[in-house]
């Protein structure tokens, strides 16, 4: 003779008056009028009939209106193998444990990044402590800066400033941030809003542009430029904060509290609003600057050239082509680790060097200003005997019809892969070879 409490509700029943009961219903209060309906639910898709739709029924029956208006369904957090999260399993992840070891913030980014609206995600630890590597990044970029504003006063506008194109690009790139991101948070495209603003940060703000204003900020090219340089840093470190604190809460809160700021928190601060910064010609000019950065850093790499070892580079590139370089060649002999930057008209490749062409403009590096010349043509002699030799052993054995009948089929593949490779090989160092006695 059991018999159900008439005075307790169903879990779920009494989860679907949660939108009002929650706000004084069934008294008319000025939370209720206020806050009712809401504007979005956000849930994930394995209670959408025991909760989801129990609340709009309940939402229209004792206040004539649904509860929220927008419903945005999420995936279900599972194992490293994409297994359901459940105490049967012990496969559970306890939460503050991660936060102890990566922080809050880490395990936060991690959640949402390039998570699809209604995709599953599985939790890898190694995925949490590569955010926890993106916070240290903007953390210490924002150390770097603030060692820069110290005693600086932001002025209200940019106009009147002598902003170089290093400036005026990543303004550029911040306002695109700014736009997309708006653009992506208002059609609850979360993880890609984050992946936005993880490229920004990382390979825009933290690996170009303060590496490029770095020279500014010491005060080698004046008082005008430096103030230039650190108006443009704090503006777009104070935007980009406020842009990742949904995300990020914890560490923006911190940085921000220690830059030039209005208000007492950042959790109060407007969203952003950039205009007028939009350069499509600016940021043309900027990406032939990172090619030909980026194609000498390349070849330096290779030839295991020291960081600290100045070198020369050639450019050979049209007149319009020839004037950026111009204007930007400070910029490009700070990052590159140049000791000279010869800017030429287009025509043969110079005698002993090594490049390519990239954005129309020939990069070229002579080697005898990286490597010994004849010690690295004996190296590279030896190395291609070596896979000459390597080559031709591979060749012999997939020439033998008995090697061929007789070995599984995997060992056969496996071997017409070595060669393919050797092959490779064989044909790099012939190049390098031919490049070092032209």
């Amino acid at each position: 003779n059991i018999v159900q409490d008439p005075d307790v509700l169903d879990t779920w029943f009494s989860s679907a008056l949660w939108p009002f009961s929650t706000l004084g219903w069934p008294e008319q209060t000025p939370e209720l009028e206020h806050f009712y309906p809401t504007s979005v639910l956000v849930t994930g898709f394995d209670i959408i009939s025991f909760w989801v739709a129990r609340m709009i029924v309940m939402g229209l029956e004792f206040m004539d209106d649904v509860p929220f208006r927008d419903v945005l369904i999420h995936g279900l957090v599972r194992d490293a193998l994409g297994r359901k999260m459940s105490k049967s399993l012990g496969n559970g992840i306890d939460p503050i444990e991660v936060i102890e070891e990566y922080g809050a913030d880490a395990l936060r980014f991690n959640l949402v990044i390039g998570v699809a609206p209604g995709n599953d995600m599985r939790f890898i630890p190694e995925k949490v402590e590569a955010y926890r590597n993106f916070a240290n990044k903007i953390w210490n970029a924002s150390r770097f800066a603030l060692m820069h504003l110290k005693g600086f006063e932001p002025a209200a506008s940019f106009a009147g400033l002598e902003l170089a194109v290093p400036d005026r690009w990543i303004l550029s790139r911040l306002q695109y941030t700014v736009e997309e991101l708006t653009r992506l948070l208002e059609r609850y495209e979360i993880g890609e809003g984050a992946r936005l603003l993880y490229d920004f940060v990382w390979s825009e703000l933290c690996d170009w542009y303060i590496e490029l204003v770095k020279p500014r900020l010491y005060g080698h090219e004046g008082e005008g430029s430096r103030f230039a340089a650190q108006q443009t840093l704090w503006f777009v470190l104070q935007n980009t904060l406020q842009l990742l604190h949904p995300y990020m809460p914890f560490i923006t809160e911190e940085i921000w509290q220690n830059l030039p700021h209005d208000g007492e928190t950042i959790v109060l601060a407007p969203w952003p609003e950039v205009e007028g910064f939009r350069s499509a010609e600016i940021e043309e000019k900027m990406a032939v600057v990172m090619d030909v950065v980026t194609q000498i850093r390349t070849v330096r790499s290779e030839k295991s050239v020291p960081p600290g070892r100045k070198i020369t580079a050639i450019c050979q590139a049209e007149p319009k082509q020839q004037e950026l370089l111009e204007a930007s060649r400070g910029d490009i002999m700070f990052l590159a680790g140049l000791e000279e930057l010869q800017v030429t008209e287009p025509g043969e490749k110079p005698a002993q060097s090594i490049g390519a062409v990239v954005g129309g403009i020939g990069v070229f590096l002579p080697l005898a200003g990286m490597v010994d010349l004849a010690e690295e043509r004996s190296r590279i002699e030896k190395d291609l005997a070596e896979a000459q030799k390597e080559l031709q052993r591979a060749q012999s054995k997939l020439s033998n019809e008995g090697f061929i009948q007789k070995a599984p089929p995997e060992v056969v593949a496996k071997e017409r892969q070595k060669q393919a490779s050797l092959q490779a090989t064989v044909e790099r160092l012939q190049k390098l070879l031919s490049e070092m006695q032209e």
